[in-house]
């Protein structure tokens, strides 16, 4: 990617065109001041800042600063040297039905967890009972088509899935990222990236099993999308880098059902 098209990409975003003026004028700034000046969530502050990163450094006191290539895009920045179309071009993922596959503008509103809280609750315990009902155990990403447990049981380990997974999302992210913030928001999203996987059970209820089998592939794509989306929104990871880390769930996962039998 050539400078130009390079800028066009960051410069495109108000968010980061205010992150770059604000370092640019206030020279240093600490991550916690960063973020109330901007008025946004743990996840999307350090998302910008990641897209930004070859553009900035931090000090022994871990402020942000602008190294070189910075205070040049600063520079073209005040100047208005920057060509128009850096600054007007729509943002990745513009297109509205893109937006909603990857449940964007839900996400989004995850910056205050709180709020969707309940929303979330409500995913996980319908995808538990959907469970339940279809006497059909959570793997995760897959179902096991025989009943072992009881109707109880199986809600459970439904819930003991998910729950697992945030905190090995925890310990992955920390340990690779260091990120530290934003875990409730990060339970909520990946709350709402089951909503595919809650969404099966139903399915294989209502419909025969081959064709219950083949959506089930679907809804397992679509749920790695939102997965990498709650990575990215929840933790402010590029999608590069939380698509790795979904990717890495799923080979788990698909490790786990090898090794245990429960997948030919």
């Amino acid at each position: 990617m050539d400078a130009q098209s390079r800028y066009h990409t960051l410069l495109r975003d108000p968010t980061r065109r205010r992150i770059i003026q604000i370092l640019g004028e206030q020279k240093k700034i600490g991550f916690k001041e960063l973020k109330q000046t901007l008025g946004l969530g743990v996840g999307t502050v350090y998302y910008h800042l990641d897209m930004l990163s070859d553009y900035l450094t931090q000090d022994k006191q871990r402020k942000y600063q602008l190294n070189d290539h910075g205070r040049l895009l600063y520079k073209s920045l005040k100047e208005g040297t920057l060509p128009p179309s850096a600054l007007q071009m729509s943002e990745t993922f513009s297109h509205r039905f893109v937006k909603w596959l990857f449940l964007s503008p839900l996400f989004a509103k995850t910056t205050k967890p709180l709020i969707l809280f309940p929303f979330a609750l409500i995913i996980l315990m319908l995808g538990a009972l959907g469970s339940a009902l279809a006497s059909s155990q959570s793997l995760l990403f897959f179902y096991s088509s025989f009943a072992v447990y009881q109707f109880e049981t199986t809600a459970v380990l439904y819930l003991f899935n998910w729950i697992s997974l945030f905190l090995f999302s925890e310990l992955v992210i920390y340990v690779f990222f260091k990120r530290t913030r934003g875990d409730l928001q990060l339970f909520v999203c990946l709350a709402i990236a089951s909503f595919p996987m809650a969404l099966f059970p139903y399915i294989y209820l209502f419909f025969s099993y081959e064709i219950a089998r083949y959506l089930l592939l679907l809804l397992q794509i679509w749920g790695v999308m939102l997965l990498s989306s709650a990575y990215s929104f929840s933790k402010g990871l590029r999608l590069d880098k939380s698509i790795v880390i979904s990717l890495l769930v799923l080979y788990l996962n698909i490790v786990f059902l090898l090794v245990t039998g429960r997948l030919s």
